[in-house]
């Protein structure tokens, strides 16, 4: 079985206030005007299905509900058995009651094991107290050296979807690689240790930090010290791996 991505599950979650392990009752095939924006080798249908648990939701759902879905076709041109099948509904409420929207072309996932403990997990940590915020843009970088050359520290601020303050922090010492670590307040953290892969806060950095850091991040410090920080920079992207959507 192929490995499950972080990524595209933290993609759907983050968005969708609404998360339902539910098994489909029926299926009716959209024509005509409603189907008119579907995407070739894709079908529109309506999906009744009836509701096993509520992994999140804003409220209560009856036991059957009601929404639309769009369903890759197989080689054949064909659509897939989805009777009786098991699903992990992403989506939000719909105007309707009793109906919800999915949040994404991919928002009816199958279910299994391995994609519920997932869901589960990447859940629990979306709604945890203090959860990190989507990192929207790059503030000021600011280098400083050591009494040692090559040694120093970088401090890179960062923005958040909320306000919160964010920050990278780089430290350079002598006959050591270069250690970052990321801040979730106004004082850094010197015992803090770079992300786990496959956690928030690395999906949080690895999908939210741009490319390069931007010009604007450095303009106002000395060129030799924003050189420094943009490789320090780099050694956080580096770190993180990218991030695999």
């Amino acid at each position: 079985m192929a490995t499950l991505s972080y990524t595209r599950f933290a993609d759907l979650i983050v968005t969708a206030p609404t998360i339902i392990d539910a098994t489909i009752r029926s299926v009716a095939q959209v024509k005509g005007p409603g189907a008119a924006d579907v995407q070739p080798g894709y079908a529109r249908v309506y999906i009744e299905a009836d509701v096993a648990a509520l992994i999140r939701a804003p409220g209560a759902l009856p036991p059957t509900i009601g929404y639309v879905a769009d369903i890759q076709l197989d080689a054949r041109g064909r659509m897939p058995k989805l009777r009786k099948r098991r699903v992990l509904l992403f989506a939000r409420p719909a105007r309707q009651p009793g109906q919800i929207q999915l949040v994404a072309l991919d928002g009816q996932r199958d279910w299994s094991p391995e994609a519920d403990a997932l869901t589960r997990k990447i859940t629990t940590e979306v709604v945890a107290t203090g959860a990190p915020p989507a990192v929207t843009g790059v503030g000021n970088a600011f280098h400083t050296p050591g009494a040692l050359p090559g040694e120093g520290e970088t401090q890179i601020f960062l923005t958040a979807a909320d306000g919160s303050p964010m920050s990278l922090n780089i430290v350079r010492k002598q006959g050591e690689p270069p250690r970052w670590s990321p801040s979730m307040g106004d004082l850094a953290d010197p015992n803090a240790a770079a992300p786990a892969h496959d956690t928030l806060l690395w999906y949080r950095l690895a999908c939210g930090l741009p490319p390069a850091l931007p010009d604007s991040s450095t303009a106002g410090i000395d060129p030799s010290e924003a050189a420094i920080a943009r490789e320090d920079y780099k050694v956080v992207l580096d770190s993180l791996g990218g991030c695999d959507r």
